[in-house]
């Protein structure tokens, strides 16, 4: 029975994820069409005759209506073909394979560090609360969500990079090719994703405990001699786990969408340069292809962030 409901669950997760992918794929394409300049001239080169663009449009589907051309681009998507590079000519499904490898390294990595930072955190606030501690705790977490992503790399670069000469500065190496090499080169650009990721998992967890340990519940057991060390690890964290896990889940989309503007600070091949370069150049089907994987990456992750919460509490259902 348990496993019908989690597979009623997963299927109404992607039904729902559905619009989702065609409403994000649909704005982008409209505001791809706000960009000034013409892809076709930029094809042609300069001084090309009126002939030659118009060729190209043809030959391009680019002087057809906005709707077809939409339509055509997302049934060639349905079946996994997602078009090539107007400028490189490169397919868009291999610049995705060679540029979102670094930025899934990158916003992992981010994660990983906030949660190994800020779960201690959170719990030394919550146990200390009203304390000077906890107060400098929290302070500290409010300046981390203030503090810009981009603003604290160039920081990063500047001390421990150019100042220490600790990491390099700029560049990348593909984690398939060389994987300590690649953790090297995204230790940098993870430092200046995770402060907004540890403040608010410090913050979210020293909240929820706070409120757990001033529960009916929490006071039974200290009635009962329960340790305070035994509550918290045992029931404390216990009734947290689920929220934290959101708020984890949470906390990956948004730096996701945030390596966009830290892979420019450190001059990293990710999908956010590609698709940085390719709104610049006008060059849509690779924005296109690039939106339309993050937006499934993040449709994955919250799906395997609500499978999660069902393992770890049972009555959280569809």
């Amino acid at each position: 029975m348990a496993n019908r409901v989690k597979q009623r669950m997963v299927a109404a997760r992607l039904l729902q994820s559905l619009p989702i992918l065609v409403l994000a794929t649909f704005i982008v394409f409209c505001l791809m069409q706000l960009i000034p300049g013409d892809v076709a001239v930029t094809l042609a080169g300069e001084n090309a005759s009126m002939e030659r663009i118009e060729q190209i449009r043809e030959a391009y589907g680019l002087n057809q209506p906005f709707l077809v051309q939409y339509g055509q681009w997302l049934g060639h998507a349905a079946q996994g073909e997602l078009g090539a590079s107007l400028l490189s000519g490169e397919p868009v499904a291999q610049t995705i394979a060679r540029t979102f490898p670094n930025t899934l390294l990158i916003a992992v990595y981010a994660v990983l560090l906030s949660v190994l930072v800020g779960v201690p955190l959170g719990i030394v606030a919550a146990t200390r609360a009203g304390s000077p501690l906890d107060s400098t705790i929290m302070g500290a977490a409010s300046l981390g969500v203030a503090v810009p992503n981009f603003w604290f790399g160039m920081i990063l670069v500047l001390f421990l990079a150019l100042g220490l000469q600790w990491f390099p500065a700029t560049g990348f190496v593909s984690p398939t090719e060389d994987f300590s090499g690649a953790l090297w080169y995204a230790t940098l650009p993870a430092l200046a994703l995770c402060t907004n990721g540890i403040a608010e998992v410090a913050r979210q967890l020293r909240g929820s405990l706070v409120e757990i340990q001033s529960s009916q519940h929490v006071r039974t057991l200290h009635a009962k001699g329960l340790s305070p060390a035994r509550i918290l690890w045992k029931h404390g964290l216990k009734n947290v786990s689920v929220n934290l896990l959101t708020v984890i889940g949470l906390l990956f989309n948004k730096i996701l969408a945030a390596t966009v503007v830290v892979e420019a600070v450190f001059a990293i091949p990710g999908i956010g340069s590609s698709i940085v370069n390719a709104v610049l150049q006008g060059d849509f089907p690779v924005v296109q292809g690039a939106v339309l994987a993050m937006v499934v990456t993040v449709i994955l992750v919250n799906l395997c962030t609500d499978l999660a919460c069902t393992v770890l509490d049972p009555r959280i259902h569809a």
